[in-house]
């Protein structure tokens, strides 16, 4: 009887060993495949990506909740339950060896199945071509001066909505309606304007524990596994339209940072609802004014002052959101997501977010 369990155990971890291996192999020929073969990438992304989105993108939407974010809560479950269950397993049995290598080599495909699912549904759009290529928007070298002008025509946008938008009693903007559906129009409108964003996008879902999101400093999130756009619901409302459109345009293959916050920009500042337009042009005011910050800080204090008393209001109110998750774990966030992104070719790190503005300065000065 022992050597018949222990022969079980054997065939089993060798089994899920085999799998994992093969799931790996698949992972690193894929990425470099993707990084070696011109073409490839943008293939991938234009070709099978957009069939993953519209399959695993339709399923995953059945559900008004974030099926990855129950994954997670029912996984870390199950990995302590079966840890648990093997602990004692093994000491009650002979062959406890076995039984924990069994456990390991389960945890072992497990990961393994993750990483494949993140290659082909993410890591491999990392190497296509960019949005802003395939749209004809070309950043080039330009001066404060340019930057200053930039900022100025964005102050006046965010001027012309401040006061068309919803507010409570403090002054703070409220959404004016649901905002799930609203993204998603507002992204196939984008769709009308510009090819490479036409496709079916899901509705993007706020987590439930969208606390998780702020201790990390993150105001959403592209899930892979499950192929859904998530944003954290609980930060302040001109935060979401910008947040919610900017995961969407993960699901077109668009994975880089400063793309996304720029199609983000594009959307919503042409969207139909007054709300969504006043978080785009917020949003782009707020990296162009910390670029023009750094460059030139006089003619930053000559712009600052532009803006409409009532503004104030929503900057204030995301100050106080975000400060009261300052700490070591949102630290130590933001130096995980700066080594995720400069693995994954952006060299510039969490940086590249700020890089929007060279986008916005081109549209701006083509346009």
């Amino acid at each position: 009887m022992k050597n018949k369990k222990n022969r079980e155990h054997k065939n089993t971890i060798e089994k899920r060993m085999a799998a994992a291996c093969i799931l790996l192999v698949f992972s690193a020929v894929l990425t470099l495949m993707a990084g070696k073969i011109p073409g490839m990438a943008e293939w991938y992304a234009t070709h099978i990506y957009p069939v993953i989105v519209s399959t695993l993108g339709r399923i995953s939407g059945i559900f008004s909740f974030s099926l990855s974010e129950l994954c997670l809560y029912v996984g870390i479950v199950l990995l302590l339950g079966t840890l648990i269950h093997a602990i004692v397993l093994a000491a009650r049995t002979k062959a406890g060896g076995a039984v924990m290598l069994k456990w390991a080599s389960g945890v072992f495909l497990t990961a393994s199945v993750l990483l494949f699912l993140y290659v082909t549904n993410c890591g491999i759009n990392y190497r296509r071509i960019s949005f802003s290529e395939k749209s004809g928007i070309q950043t080039s070298q330009y001066t404060a001066e340019d930057l200053k002008r930039v900022c100025l025509r964005l102050t006046e946008e965010v001027n012309a909505r401040a006061g068309k938008v919803e507010r409570d009693d403090s002054g703070v903007m409220k959404l004016s309606g649901p905002e799930k559906e609203a993204a998603v129009n507002t992204m196939n409108q984008l769709g009308t304007r510009y090819p490479a964003m036409a496709g079916y996008y899901p509705q993007p879902k706020g987590l439930l524990l969208s606390q998780i999101l702020s201790y990390q400093s993150l105001t959403g999130i592209y899930l892979p596994f499950t192929v859904e756009a998530n944003y954290n619901k609980d930060m302040t409302d001109y935060n979401i339209p910008f947040t919610a459109c900017h995961e969407l345009s993960h699901l077109r293959g668009f994975m880089q940072e400063e793309e996304a916050n720029f199609i983000a920009f594009l959307a919503c500042k042409d969207a139909q609802r007054e709300d969504f337009q006043y978080s785009g042009y917020l949003m782009g005011w707020i990296y162009s004014m910390n670029a023009l910050y750094k460059v030139d800080y006089e003619a930053w204090k000559e712009v600052r002052p532009l803006l409409a008393e009532r503004v104030e209001a929503d900057l204030e109110s995301n100050s106080q959101f975000w400060a009261k998750y300052e700490g070591t774990l949102s630290e130590v966030s933001n130096k995980v997501n700066d080594t995720y992104l400069k693995v994954n070719g952006q060299s510039d790190g969490v940086q590249s977010y700020d890089r929007m503005v060279d986008l916005i300065v081109a549209y701006y000065q083509g346009n």
